[in-house]
């Protein structure tokens, strides 16, 4: 009877230890069937990733997240960089469109999809629902689930491609610092022409990466290369050495160490002498001294400073040199003692005749000009004797801007009323009466309109009724 049952019982414990086998071995093949599913689903996976790769990455680089994350820009074994300081201090333009936010219009930090389809802002949609929209923003569509996933997938790729572009800014940044560093130490120890290729060179730096400009201020570059400007300086140099200034933001200290007397004549004659790049960037110094608390006046107080900023606004050849005399001699005009001094090197004139020439915002600031000389006696005096002030101005009324219009009224005023007879002939026939009334008529400033009707009336009295009436006609159908 035992025997029998330590028979059965060792039959028993048999078939349980092949049971458990059985089970161990179904585990295995169903581990490895996942395991198989898993890899196929990866591969296929990888093979759908270039559609993303292809829409969001440029430059020759592709999106990779296992490379990402290897190389540590996913948290592998670096410290995280922040998503939202990369978007602040990155400023790109050439964001990708899958990774901007159509609420927002910027970069999604927080990418959730709704049951649509469509990704979003986590925020940006959270707050269109609690407007009580129950709508897909982009699609209008009703929604059958107001519920938000995590979109994390986007979010590694958005993640990825900014911190690609952070770290690559970060460490030319940290190559430009190095190479301004070297920069400013070679030239404390050179001359000649290894300077002036020094000087070139970071010029070219500070110009390209704004990040240089503070590291020059920091490590006493302003001070170093001002001191490179005197009256020994070549213009080879100080053309380079002003270039390099223009770039920089300059304190009250560096501005006043600049208008030593020897400084300022070596930029004004390279204003008259130098290259049309070197005029540009003395006009654009000059400028930035202007706008210390330390300027002296007597310092624009020069006839050859003027003479050369005139013959930069006559020289059609290079707008943009036209642009920057023009912009400083507007600057130097706003002192009363220098107004005769232009006035005297036949500024008004010259300015007149260039009139015709010159685009919107040059007009603006030469019909500024004129405007200011003409409150002297001499400037009135030079805008009746030139032929070609009542012409010139007057087909610029309503043709540019409201503020055109009321230097060009203020200039013709003040000719008409230094001779009424003389100038209205000359003016109704160039159509100034049809152009007063198109400013009576339009919506601009009441001031302008009472002072078009003014000067009408002027304009009307040496003529009957009837001609002047057929004049206005004339013109207006002329222009």
């Amino acid at each position: 009877m035992y025997e029998g049952l330590q028979g059965a019982g060792v039959v028993a414990v048999f078939a349980s230890v092949q049971a458990c086998e059985r089970e161990r071995r179904a585990r295995q093949s169903n581990k490895k069937r996942r395991e198989e599913k898993k890899k196929r689903w990866l591969l296929s996976s990888k093979r759908r990733l270039p559609a993303w790769r292809g829409v969001v990455e440029g430059g020759g680089h592709a999106l990779d997240l296992d490379l990402s994350a290897k190389d540590g820009i996913l948290g592998g074994g670096v410290e995280k960089l922040d998503l939202k300081k990369m978007i602040e201090e990155l400023d790109l333009c050439d964001v990708p469109s899958v990774f901007i936010c159509p609420i927002s219009l910027e970069p999604m930090q927080d990418p959730v999809t709704l049951c649509t389809g469509q990704t979003y802002e986590r925020s940006n949609i959270l707050k269109w629902f609690s407007l009580g929209h129950l709508t897909c923003p982009t699609t209008m569509q009703e929604l059958w689930d107001v519920s938000v996933t995590p979109n994390k997938t986007l979010y590694h790729l958005i993640y990825s491609w900014f911190s690609q572009r952070y770290l690559q800014m970060k460490k030319r940044s940290e190559d430009v610092h190095g190479r301004v560093i070297e920069l400013l130490d070679t030239l404390k120890n050179v001359k000649g022409q290894a300077r002036i290729q020094a000087l070139k060179e970071l010029q070219q730096v500070v110009s390209a990466h704004p990040s240089a400009k503070k590291t020059v201020a920091d490590h006493g570059g302003v001070a170093l290369i001002s001191s490179l400007l005197g009256p020994f300086t070549s213009h080879a140099v100080g053309s380079e050495a002003i270039g390099i200034l223009v770039n920089l933001n300059l304190d009250s200290e560096s501005k006043k160490n600049l208008m030593q007397p020897a400084k300022i004549s070596l930029v004004v004659d390279m204003l008259n002498e130098g290259t049309i790049d070197t005029k540009i960037n003395c006009t654009r110094l000059i400028e930035l001294l202007m706008d210390g608390k330390d300027f002296r006046s007597e310092i624009v107080e020069s006839l050859s400073l003027l003479a050369g900023l005139l013959r930069l606004v006559k020289d059609k050849r290079y707008p943009n040199g036209i642009s920057a005399g023009l912009s400083l001699l507007r600057t130097v005009c706003s002192y009363k003692q220098v107004r005769n001094l232009v006035v005297s090197i036949g500024a008004v004139s010259q300015l007149v005749e260039l009139l015709p020439s010159l685009n919107s915002d040059c007009l603006e600031s030469a019909l500024f000009i004129l405007d200011i000389l003409s409150t002297l006696p001499e400037g009135r005096a030079a805008l009746k004797d030139s032929p070609y002030t009542i012409p010139n101005v007057v087909r610029l009324l309503m043709r540019v801007s409201e503020s055109c219009t009321q230097y060009a009224l203020s200039i013709l005023w003040a000719v008409y009323k230094l001779a009424p007879e003389e100038c209205a002939s000359i003016a109704v026939e160039a159509g100034l009466a049809a152009k007063l009334l198109l400013v009576i008529q339009s919506g601009c400033n009441p001031v302008l309109k009472q002072r078009s009707a003014e000067l009408l009336k002027l304009c009307s009295l040496n003529y009957t009724a009837t001609i002047f009436i057929s004049k206005c006609k004339l013109t207006s159908t002329i222009q």
